[in-house]
């Protein structure tokens, strides 16, 4: 590994006990899989704030704007080693607003809103499948911070406080 990194971002939407994912088409890397409601790799001027990176990714990629959500936190920050580069995944979780209308269109594939019992049975990337059960088992019941590290096998996952 000679300390290349690639950076990304993810956000979850979820209204009603219900979460948007999107069924990702058209991507050389993530092709075919069930992902985050938007996403996606860093801009030079973000790499310090990952979330005005997943706003920017979250507008580009379904036209909804900060205002639109409501509890946008970052939850989730897992590393996993693949293909020469260390890659950083910022997973951030939203409500979307009362008044935002459910029928969300995206440029990189079809959306679609499941109920939380149907997540655990979808394809998705490696990190983000155990992302997606750690939530729904702990981490929507609580505030906290959770870093994952990807051994091959499983995602191992530790509380962030700050200090």
């Amino acid at each position: 590994m000679d300390g290349k990194l690639r950076c990304m971002t993810s956000v979850y939407l979820s209204k009603s006990n219900k979460m948007l994912l999107l069924y990702r088409q058209g991507s050389s890397d993530v092709n075919n899989l069930w992902i985050g409601s938007a996403g996606g790799h860093f801009e030079k001027d973000e790499l310090n704030d990952a979330g005005a990176c997943v706003l920017r990714e979250l507008e580009e990629e379904t036209g909804l704007t900060a205002n639109e959500i409501s509890e946008l936190s970052l939850r989730y920050v897992t590393l996993k080693r693949t293909k020469g580069e260390l890659r950083q995944n910022y997973y951030f979780f939203a409500e979307l607003k009362e008044h935002v209308d459910t029928d969300i269109i995206s440029n990189e594939g079809i959306c679609k809103w499941f109920d939380y019992d149907e997540l655990n049975s979808l394809e998705m990337p490696f990190t983000a499948q155990y992302v997606i059960r750690h939530y729904l088992e702990t981490g929507r019941l609580n505030d906290k911070v959770y870093g994952g590290i990807a051994d091959g096998e499983k995602v191992v996952f530790i509380e962030m406080p700050e200090f």
